[in-house]
């Protein structure tokens, strides 16, 4: 029994942590990670809301210009007809292949080019969906091959997956869908189709146009509001399959940003040399200007330059004092004007000239220092 008391386990507590190394994702994605999961291809769209605002902007476009549209497709039949009575009336062996080949190629071009710009409105539409749902980016990155997408683990996982779950519940509710809007179409148009024997061939094959047509916009109506709530799907989704630990945010502001730690270690040594330089220059400055207690700048005058002063140090408090000190030892004049010196100390860096509205008061004081210094006759 003493010998179970004394028994210490060891264990990692970041193996009971959800989710893996880090813990629970609960930070939203960062906008490097959103741009990183873009160049990837991965976008938060809806492909059933890009199908059924183009099947909606065709079908109310025929439905506009049905009448249009039907008179060249009569033509077209027509046309086809008349050909292939001309065919027939100028053969003494039967129906030529090669004549009627090309009567049926000339008919299928026809209605090519009669379709072809509703086509083109449609695919212009998607294209301004797809465009619209997410910024516009040309990536081949969910081109190439991976070893994942052809892994047997990784496909069975793919397969069950919650999304082949949601996108199976799509195709069957659209199925229904079409097959609900489709019963309802024929039941409201039932007294119409129950004349068409009693109305012309022409008349009831534009009847029967009418009706597609209506059924089309119907179906597409409610593919708009699935594809709507589809994309709020894919959104949440997005959202939630792409937010971060705590600890992938760190890291990836330590690798963007750099690590805090080394950051200040390296600003740190920046400002050791600094310090130092300026140290070094201090014994050439021709007098030093303090608070007196918090703040002490050296100007260094070349009076044949042309240039106004510059001050080559300045510090505060402890590093104030290590100027005044070195400048002790140096036989530099230290000269206490508390307005100067501060003006000085926040307005004008190492290097940098004095500026003109402080020429008045510097010059007085290198005029006293050098007077002191018997320069000045």
């Amino acid at each position: 029994m003493m010998e179970l008391e004394n028994l210490v386990l060891a264990y990692n507590l970041q193996f009971f942590a959800k989710d893996g190394p880090g813990g629970e994702k609960t930070e939203p994605a960062t906008s490097k990670k959103l741009d990183d999961v873009r160049k990837e291809g991965q976008v938060a769209k809806s492909k059933e809301l890009i199908s059924a605002v183009s099947l909606l902007a065709l079908f109310v476009l025929i439905k506009v210009y049905i009448g249009i549209v039907g008179e060249k497709l009569l033509k077209v039949f027509q046309d086809f007809y008349n050909t292939f009575d001309k065919i027939i009336s100028s053969s003494a062996t039967g129906l030529p292949m090669n004549l009627s080949l090309e009567a049926v190629k000339q008919m299928l071009i026809s209605i090519v080019l009669i379709a072809a710009p509703f086509l083109i409105v449609a695919v212009i539409i998607a294209f301004l969906l797809n465009v619209l749902q997410q910024k516009w980016m040309v990536t081949a990155k969910p081109l190439q091959p991976k070893a994942s997408k052809i892994s047997p683990l990784s496909g069975f996982k793919r397969i069950f997956s919650v999304k082949q779950l949601v996108e199976l519940l799509k195709a069957i509710a659209m199925m229904a869908v079409i097959g609900i809007v489709a019963y309802q179409t024929i039941k409201d148009k039932l007294p119409l189709i129950l004349t068409f024997y009693n109305i012309p061939l022409y008349t009831a094959i534009a009847a029967v146009g009418n009706i597609l047509v209506d059924m089309g916009i119907r179906v597409s109506a409610v593919f708009l509001i699935i594809g709507f709530a589809d994309l709020i799907f894919q959104r949440h989704k997005f959202k939630t399959d792409n937010m971060m630990t705590k600890q992938e945010v760190k890291d990836e502001f330590k690798n963007s940003e750099g690590d805090p730690q080394v950051k200040g270690q390296v600003k740190r040594r920046m400002m050791e040399i600094s310090r130092r330089r300026m140290m070094e220059a201090l014994p050439e400055a021709d007098v030093v200007i303090t608070n007196p207690t918090h703040f002490a700048v050296a100007l260094k005058y070349e009076p044949n330059s042309g240039k106004a002063p510059v001050v080559i140090a300045k510090g505060a408090d402890y590093l104030a004092e290590k100027i005044k000190e070195t400048a002790r030892e140096n036989h530099i004049e230290i000269v206490e004007n508390k307005p100067l010196a501060r003006m000085l100390y926040h307005n004008v860096e190492l290097g940098d000239q004095i500026p003109p509205e402080l020429y008045q008061m510097v010059a007085e004081i290198l005029a006293y220092v050098y007077g002191l210094q018997g320069k000045v006759s």
